[in-house]
């Protein structure tokens, strides 16, 4: 089974290549102009899908054109949309993406129609047992939503996985509910008070998510690799380079490929390393959505790695 319920934001991105990022009261000249589709949710789900997830999503989006363009796209990936929400009052979310030619970016999010998806407006029976094997959730939509899902899953045997992006102060009680915590290493200290430098400060965070509650844990740690706390496997995974063109979405192509390797029944270690791949493919393209591989492009990795000694991949958000 590798049904995958994803419950989270769906963005339209407006982005501009530039040659460097801009600084406070600068205005550049940039190159190329895309509007994409994007939102962590959205991202992670069409990521799943490409790479063989059984998915179902859930987001608010407003009753305008980026709205009702999304979900079109949406379900030309063969994504179950049935239980999105359409907010009549409210915009769908925007995103203001710049990119460098180093590949680095950075943006401003006006979340829109993603701020006001409330927990009663998750449908109950989503949650049934044995409906899904996975639940995948971020932090673009309201806290209290996620609270509500990740408890109401946990409480019926589905195993819930948090990418605890963009990062914020976390209830206790949440981390009970989670199954698999998967934070960068600015997240990891946000959320553990440890500054996570190395592999040894990688496993002292972990071992505090542990301690908080949750099962399992994937740190990404940029050109360091990933470091995985579980059951079944402890240690790094290393990382190699690739042909960096824009890492707007890379995490969640990570995400979105993590929660399909689990469902599929793989271990941690080897669902990491598909994950890896995937988002190192990603990584070499410009876009959120658009950027996400398909299964058949990852036994095709040595297209797009730097040199000929690849063997994983971590991404650097």
């Amino acid at each position: 089974m590798n049904q995958i319920l994803v419950i989270g934001s769906s963005n339209t991105d407006m982005v501009i290549k530039t040659d460097k990022l801009p600084c406070p009261g600068e205005t550049l000249v940039g190159g190329t102009f895309l509007v994409n589709s994007g939102g962590k949710g959205a991202n992670q789900a069409v990521a799943a899908a490409r790479l063989g997830g059984d998915v179902t999503f859930i987001t608010k989006r407003g009753n305008d054109l980026f709205g009702n363009k999304s979900i079109g796209l949406l379900m030309r990936e063969g994504i179950d949309t049935q239980y999105v929400v359409k907010d009549n009052e409210n915009p769908s979310g925007v995103a203001l993406i710049n990119v460098d030619s180093r590949g680095r970016s950075s943006g401003v999010t006006a979340p829109g129609s993603n701020n006001f998806l409330y927990p009663e407006e998750i449908p109950v029976k989503v949650f049934q047992p044995g409906k899904f094997e996975i639940l995948l959730l971020q932090l673009e939509i309201p806290l209290s939503t996620v609270e509500y899902a990740a408890r109401s899953a946990f409480e019926n045997g589905i195993k819930v996985i948090l990418n605890p992006a963009p990062v914020q102060n976390l209830p206790d009680e949440l981390f009970k509910h989670i199954w698999l915590i998967t934070p960068n290493e600015k997240e990891a200290e946000t959320l553990t008070g440890i500054k996570v430098t190395d592999y040894s400060s990688a496993e002292k965070a972990a071992q505090i998510f542990l301690e908080k509650g949750v099962r399992n844990v994937v740190i990404s740690m940029g050109a360091r690799g990933a470091f995985i706390k579980s059951a079944d496997f402890t240690g790094d995974i290393p990382a190699v380079k690739v042909r960096v063109v824009d890492i707007t979405a890379v995490g969640d192509v990570f995400n979105g490929a993590l929660a399909v390797g689990l469902a599929e029944g793989n271990d941690f270690r080897n669902a990491v390393v598909f994950a890896n791949k995937a988002a190192s493919i990603s990584a070499t393209r410009m876009g959120a959505q658009a950027s996400a591989p398909y299964r058949k492009e990852i036994s095709d990795l040595h297209k797009y790695a730097k040199n000929k000694s690849y063997a994983h991949f971590s991404f650097i958000r």
